[in-house]
């Protein structure tokens, strides 16, 4: 079986400084003191297939990149270098050289060969280069690591990933059509929210491990409920008045803001205190320092629909560093019954198995679902 692994180098750079995206703002991320983060999360899923799927691994050979772009992680997790084929190598290993092109002639090269699977770690934009190439000819699995991962190819986690190609190498799983979504990082970035459907792909289905795509919920309808989750929500921050309250982002903590009275950013994360807004749009490095100044926090979240992620799922402002300072204890999760509906489990994906791994300890969360009124829901880190 061949297998092409291609690694996006900068994806999901921009998100922990607050800028929703790396695309054409890679300078202005760096800037800001932004880390790569895809080499690692990728590492995650390559040593998982290695040591737990090493028998089914000895007809298997790798087509990637050289260095960074897939070569790297595949050594550093034990693949052997006789079952590794370079077939591509970028014009330059910097950091933030590596653009579209490369991407797209990897793949090219991918379809060449034949290869059974191409498995990716990036984001939306990366998959929407991959899908550019093969269209539905060959199936694709994504690693998440992109700020924006609305599309239905991405495993929940990267240790999901891994999971779904040791599992594929075995023949275990089959495939279907996934629809590749992305999200216009320039209006994100200017606080609108758009969406659209960009292509179909091959992607492959094991519901358990798969992320379906974003789903919008009717607004009109929950309007009541709403009304009755701000109403908490006041009632919270009137009880905790020396709390410092960082509202996330979403359709259903803007409507709270907006009815409580609190200027707020809808994809941001903003801090309020005593009911006036101190900090727009924050990064983590401005979370990290508002959490020095003010030593009680509570967090508001809202699950993403029909995905269920409270964290790392276009929040990553929100790093293992900052949620160890908050406290899971001090996470408020809120929801609509229609979008819980379907959300049947919360799901978390800090970036740290650690920090994922005490959420899960405490195997289910309380969801704040109306005034007084709250829903144990079951939580899982895959």
């Amino acid at each position: 079986m061949l297998i092409g692994f291609i690694v996006n180098p900068i994806a999901g750079m921009g998100g922990r400084v607050g800028l929703k995206g790396t695309d054409n703002v890679f300078e202005e991320a760096i800037n800001r003191g932004a880390k790569p983060i895809s080499k690692e999360k990728a590492q995650v899923s390559i040593n998982l297939v290695v040591e737990e799927f090493s028998e089914s691994l000895n007809d298997v050979t790798w087509l990637t990149c050289a260095g960074r772009m897939g070569e790297d992680i595949l050594i550093h997790a034990g693949v052997k270098k006789s079952s590794i084929n370079i077939v591509y190598k970028p014009s330059s290993q910097n950091l933030g050289d590596t653009s579209t092109i490369d991407t797209i002639s990897a793949c090219k090269l991918f379809v060449d060969a034949g290869v059974s699977l191409i498995v990716f770690c990036g984001g939306d934009g990366t998959a929407r280069d991959i899908v550019s190439v093969i269209k539905e000819s060959i199936p694709i699995l994504g690693i998440p690591s992109g700020v924006k991962m609305h599309s239905g190819v991405f495993a929940v986690t990267n240790r999901a990933a891994g999971e779904m190609i040791g599992r594929f190498i075995k023949g275990e799983l089959s495939t279907g059509e996934s629809e590749i979504m992305d999200l216009d990082e320039d209006l994100y970035r200017k606080g609108s929210w758009k969406v659209k459907l960009y292509d179909t792909a091959q992607g492959i289905i094991e519901p358990s491990y798969i992320q379906v795509g974003k789903a919008s919920f009717a607004q009109i309808d929950d309007n009541e409920i709403k009304d009755d989750l701000a109403d908490h929500i006041k009632e919270e921050m009137e009880k905790h008045s020396d709390y410092l309250f960082l509202f996330g982002s979403g359709g259903t903590i803007d409507y709270i803001a907006r009815k409580i009275g609190v200027k707020n950013t809808i994809l941001g994360v903003d801090a309020i205190y005593h009911f006036d807004t101190i900090a727009s749009d924050v990064n983590e490095e401005g979370l990290l320092k508002l959490l020095i100044q003010y030593k009680k926090v509570k967090v508001l979240l809202s699950p993403i629909g029909a995905q269920g992620f409270i964290f790392g799922r276009g929040n990553l402002q929100f790093s293992p560093a900052v949620i160890r300072k908050i406290g899971i204890e001090n996470i408020i999760v809120v929801s609509t019954l229609s979008k819980l509906k379907a959300t049947p489990v919360i799901r978390v994906d800090t970036g740290d198995q650690t920090l994922d791994e005490e959420f899960v300890r405490y195997e289910m969360i309380l969801v704040v679902i109306g005034y007084r009124t709250s829903r144990v829901v079951k939580i899982n880190s895959a």
